[in-house]
């Protein structure tokens, strides 16, 4: 499974700058529900949720691509069984922004899904 999420109505400043680490947090902070939803497709299978998205570091490839390390909170939640842990986690995540759109395309880890057994 590989995850892609895309964000509309991204301001990224002047045409061909690259982005800078405070542009990246402030749309972390805005989008930060998006951003916890897109997360927590990668944890559903353990019935956690992500919460707290900020960013830990930037790589710029190029004015367009790049990678951002995130770091987030991750809680699994259950009433029935008296459950409420949380950790902090991180994750590296590549981004493509299409400025002539306004659109900034995220796209996380690859993480191989197993087959049920005995199917």
């Amino acid at each position: 499974m590989q995850e892609t999420w895309k964000f509309g109505n991204v301001d990224f400043g002047q045409v061909g700058d690259p982005p800078t680490v405070e542009g990246f947090s402030r749309l972390l902070g805005d989008r930060s529900r998006e951003m916890g939803i897109f997360l927590s497709y990668y944890y559903r299978s353990e019935g956690a949720v992500v919460e707290n998205v900020s960013l830990t570091s930037l790589q710029v490839h190029s004015p367009e691509v790049g990678k951002l390390l995130v770091r987030f909170s991750l809680v699994h939640f259950n009433a029935c069984l008296n459950i409420h842990e949380e950790g902090r986690e991180t994750m590296e995540l590549g981004y493509r922004a299409v400025p002539d759109t306004n659109e900034l395309i995220l796209t996380g880890p690859f993480w191989p899904e197993r087959d049920p057994d005995g199917w």
